[in-house]
């Protein structure tokens, strides 16, 4: 039985393993979401309309009551959010008849169908969905945590080091200020290029700018995994005078120096570095033997089912798609993810298809921001958004308007995203609008996903 107190009709719990049903037993299905986060809330929001009450139980399970909107870490460090409007109740974004489990995850018994938390409770389950995300680890990079951590080393990915960057940036007034990536995939991947682009114009604009050298330093061979993407965002930094270090490998930070240091034996010094440390799925993953090296879950990459287990999905930022690890993917893939799930436990073959749809806002700075729209066959193309002609979004361009569509996101996703509400975009990414070059014809010609099975990827 739970353990459980109500707080806007959201059983907050200390549980035990929820009650089961079916046909001839009386007994609830049970559908178990570890990660309470985007992909983890949207769910079960959209879930709970769908599935009567009295044949299942929905529990989700996330490490305290804290939901963060992500996308605002990046501007605590520039004054233009504060911290108290970063943060939320998860309950307050849970509907009623949805179980809240506060608790860390130990491990996974895919053939026992349990859940055991750390405190050594166990939860059972018949269907179970990973949303448990993708973290920074500072402590997989020799040197990154010895003595400059929070000094002269900083990271923007919490919400502690935002807050502490913030500062940081307050007292830097002169010397080389180094953005830099330690390897991919990172969550949100355009983040560390709008932190640069912010940096310029903050910069700017407290005169300080011919007083700063910015590099920007990052594993890939450009500046972005997209070819045409790449090349503008490379030319945006080329126009601010941002010097990019690429195919940079970092193997040690030497903190006493403070130099990132190359597998290649090239150095970058810096006198404030802005991290992006290795980016990890959840430790749990790795210890229930379900993740890759990096702790993402193998998924068929349209329907997001486990490749190992067929009644374990992995959504959000868990898995090893090969889409961005963005709040859009999680929002169009949790579109699919929904109807396939409930063809799934009817018996019905899954029939939605992700394409790997990704559109994000990415601030440059100045009151500007570009948009960029693609999936896994398609990369990023100028043009409109979302209707030709008219837009009224720019595609790969820098307007005030999509730096108005950035800041405006946050309130869609209090209010429209968690709550599961439907947003007038396709889950598939449209052509319409796009400007296609002669030579990324054939590929976008292939932007039809094919019809997935179970076991497909």
């Amino acid at each position: 039985m739970f353990a459980a107190v109500s707080v806007n009709n959201v059983s907050i719990a200390n549980a035990a393993t929820p009650a089961a049903w079916n046909e001839e037993s009386d007994v609830k299905l049970r559908l178990l979401v570890l990660g309470a986060g985007t992909a983890g809330t949207m769910i079960v929001n959209k879930l709970r309309k769908r599935l009567g009450a009295a044949e299942w139980d929905i529990t989700v399970v996330d490490r305290d009551d804290v939901h963060p909107y992500q996308p605002g870490f990046l501007f605590l460090p520039f004054d233009i959010y504060s911290p108290d409007q970063i943060n939320r109740p998860r309950h307050g974004f849970l509907p009623g008849g949805v179980d809240l489990v506060i608790g860390e995850v130990d491990v996974v018994d895919p053939d026992a169908q349990t859940v055991t938390l750390t405190d050594g409770r166990s939860l059972g389950y018949d269907y179970l969905v990973i949303a448990s995300g993708t973290s920074p680890r500072p402590d997989q990079t020799p040197g990154m945590l010895d003595g400059q951590w929070r000094k002269s080393i900083f990271d923007f990915y919490t919400f502690d080091g935002s807050v502490a960057l913030s500062q940081a940036l307050k007292d830097f007034d002169h010397g080389r200020l180094v953005v830099h990536i330690t390897d991919m995939p990172i969550k949100c991947p355009v983040a560390p290029l709008e932190f640069t682009f912010l940096a310029d114009a903050w910069l700017r604009e407290k005169g300080l700018r011919d007083r700063v050298e910015l590099v920007y330093v990052t594993p890939l061979p450009g500046v972005f995994t997209k070819p045409i993407a790449s090349d503008a965002l490379g030319a945006m930094l080329a126009g601010r005078n941002i010097t990019v270090e690429s195919d940079f490998l970092v193997e040690h930070i030497d903190a006493e120096t403070k130099t990132l240091v190359s597998y290649d034996e090239r150095e970058v010094p810096f006198d404030l570095l802005v991290t992006i440390p290795l980016n990890m799925g959840a430790d749990f993953v790795a210890r229930s033997g379900l993740g890759n090296e990096l702790n993402y879950v193998p998924v068929n990459k349209h329907t997001l089912q486990s490749t190992a287990h067929a009644n374990i999905f992995a959504v959000g930022d868990s898995s090893d798609i090969p889409a961005s690890k963005a709040g859009s993917v999680a929002h169009f893939s949790v579109e699919i993810f929904v109807e396939n799930f409930l063809e799934l436990i009817a018996g019905k073959p899954m029939t939605g298809a992700f394409d790997g749809h990704a559109n994000c806002f990415i601030e440059t700075g100045d009151r500007k921001g570009l948009l960029i729209d693609f999936n896994y066959d398609t990369e990023p193309l100028t043009g409109k958004f979302p209707l030709p002609v008219v837009g009224p979004m720019d595609l790969l361009k820098e307007t005030w308007a999509n730096h108005l569509g950035k800041l405006a996101f946050r309130w869609i996703y209090w209010n429209i995203l968690l709550p599961g509400r439907r947003l007038p975009i396709s889950s598939h990414m449209s052509m319409l609008g796009k400007i296609v070059p002669t030579a990324s014809r054939t590929s976008a010609d292939k932007n039809t996903a094919p019809a997935p099975t179970s076991s497909n990827r």
